[in-house]
């Protein structure tokens, strides 16, 4: 380098002579909101926070709370949100998400890393996703494809440590939604979209259709979405679409992926007991790992005579071996739903929050993003 360009990038960037180990000190000891501005300083700054083998001396977000969907008969929006804090710490600036466009309907369908993926229906002819940021309150609009009016469920991947790009994973049904039973439906074809390329690069056929419950959730890990199947399965489609079955060591139709401390778990809910399987290897015949396993009485001290109907393992904590649990307590015609969490090593069952009478699946962990990971957006 030259001497004039040694002394204007001297000039521009003071810490250019500091060892990266000197630096990931300096990063480790600010608050986690500017650890992430400070990835928009430099490339080198940006590489060095985001490194795996820095995650552990670094600051770390935690989960905030969740996003879920409400009910009323008089519902308007039609299908309206709600924010409820977990950590009472950070809440978004703006959970009603009023900063985004006007819509005649929008839907949250998936939160992931701090991003929100939304439909919109502009018209009662025109839909089109919305990839959102509230803590930024940034936006950006993905088309819909000709599936879009078919498809129920839609999932967001992204992993701010390896990317400030996004995918979506549109899943398409093998047959029209049947408005009298939406709650098991088969996918047959996976649409998938890349924010870098700008576009839908891939399509992926099933030879047999996924089944899978409505609005069960997945989990992105690695570049690949994890996806419950009823079929004794989990089903793994990743960013290059491809696509392949995980056999589930259970039989059970109830379940659901979480991520958690960068591994993979499965929550079983069989008919009178609850348990946390531990992905190792895919590629093996004996793949998963018994973490946990527990009954219903044991976890909540009430037993039901359809318990999996009442429990559900909503998330797992992002950093601790913690999991998030909704119990559903009847009154009458009504259900009240509250939110637990059970600490795995501990063995200890902690209420968080009640989430009233209208609160309904999907329920989506949010964790604040800072950085401008949209910044093409609005």
């Amino acid at each position: 380098m030259a001497t004039g360009s040694m002394e204007a990038a001297l000039m521009s960037d003071p810490t250019i002579k500091l060892p990266d180990d000197l630096l990931v000190e300096i990063f480790s000891r600010v608050p986690y909101k500017s650890a992430c501005c400070c990835k928009c300083v430099s490339t080198r700054w940006r590489d060095l926070i985001s490194h795996p083998d820095h995650r552990d001396k670094l600051p770390r977000s935690t989960l905030a709370g969740f996003f879920h969907r409400t009910y009323g008969l008089r519902s308007n929006p039609p299908f309206p949100h709600a924010y409820r804090s977990v950590s009472g710490n950070w809440c978004p600036l703006d959970a009603s998400l009023s900063f985004l466009p006007e819509s005649e309907e929008l839907r949250i369908l998936d939160c992931r890393n701090g991003l929100l993926l939304c439909r919109r229906r502009i018209d009662p002819a025109t839909l089109e996703y919305l990839v959102c940021n509230p803590a930024t309150r940034k936006w950006v609009t993905v088309p819909a494809t000709e599936w879009s009016w078919l498809v129920n469920d839609t999932r967001l991947g992204f992993d701010p440590d390896v990317s400030s790009h996004f995918y979506l994973f549109e899943l398409v049904p093998a047959v029209p939604l049947d408005l009298n039973n939406q709650y098991d439906y088969r996918i047959q074809e996976v649409e998938v979209y890349c924010s870098k390329a700008g576009g839908w690069t891939h399509h992926i056929v099933w030879d047999n259709p996924i089944e899978m419950p409505c609005l069960s959730g997945g989990a992105f890990f690695s570049g690949v979405l994890y996806l419950c199947s009823r079929n004794n399965s989990v089903a793994a489609v990743d960013v290059e679409g491809n696509g392949r079955i995980i056999p589930t060591p259970t039989s059970s139709a109830a379940r659901g992926v979480y991520v958690s401390q960068e591994q993979l778990y499965l929550a079983d809910h069989g008919p009178s007991e609850l348990s946390i399987w531990l992905l190792q290897d895919y590629s093996s015949e004996n793949c998963w790992t018994l973490k946990l396993k527990l009954s219903y009485l044991q976890l909540v001290g009430v037993e039901y005579p359809s318990a999996r109907e009442y429990y559900r393992v909503i998330s797992a904590h992002p950093e601790h071996n913690v999991i998030f649990i909704t119990v559903r307590f009847a009154s009458g015609l009504l259900s009240q739903m509250k939110l637990f969490s059970y600490h795995m090593d501990s063995r200890e069952l902690r209420f968080i929050r009640d989430l009233g009478l209208s609160s309904m699946s999907p329920y989506l962990p949010y964790v604040p993003l800072f950085s401008e990971s949209l910044a093409d957006g609005h």
